[in-house]
């Protein structure tokens, strides 16, 4: 069994000496520290950390942001640390520890959090798609090809131009001519 550190300051200009040495007094064997957002879902050494755990290891964090970024983002990683065997536990906060039954009850209840925020954002979410149906608008890009276009392609190509020609006139791109205009031979 390894206890294993992972330190986190957001900014360059930011330290993170002081976690490091806290981990290590809390008995880190080996630390992790890097320093990104916790926006970043791209953390170099936090992917390395959660690689480098084995089973019966504890990861250990000085602050519970310091690890994840939302009560969702929490629950996955620490869905992965219980996958592998590998127990997790905050410095700052002791009722976050999977080696204790409160602390499992804790995360429990985190988990529930996370799955309730995730439902509450969905459900805002098909609220403004139906508000915005409603309101007659349809998400994406507006369509380039409206039927008056479709017609003056269909008027320029009868005309004898070409595809090239055409794109030009109409202001598109060649591929989006030829999906109203499939070429009959090669140009």
């Amino acid at each position: 069994m390894a206890i294993v550190g992972y330190a986190r300051v957001s900014s360059g200009q930011q330290d993170h000496t002081t976690q490091v040495e806290r981990l290590k007094a809390a008995g880190a064997e080996k630390v992790f520290a890097e320093k990104r957002s916790g926006l970043d879902t791209d953390r170099a050494e936090l992917l390395r950390c959660l690689d480098y755990v084995r089973e019966g290891d504890v990861l250990v964090v000085t602050k519970l942001d310091r690890l994840a970024r939302s009560t969702a983002d929490l629950y996955k990683i620490v869905s992965g640390l219980e996958a592998k065997g590998v127990a997790f536990k905050v410095l700052d906060d002791a009722a976050v520890d999977t080696t204790s039954r409160t602390g499992k009850l804790v995360m429990g209840i985190l988990a529930l959090i996370a799955e309730f925020e995730t439902a509450i954002r969905k459900e805002r979410q098909m609220e403004g798609i139906a508000k915005a149906k409603a309101e007659g608008r349809t998400g994406g890009r507006p369509r380039q090809v409206t039927d008056e276009v479709r017609e003056t392609i269909l008027r320029l190509r009868a005309e004898g131009l070409s595809i090239r020609a055409i794109a030009a006139q109409v202001g598109l791109s060649k591929a989006t001519i030829q999906k109203v205009v499939p070429l009959a031979g090669g140009e």
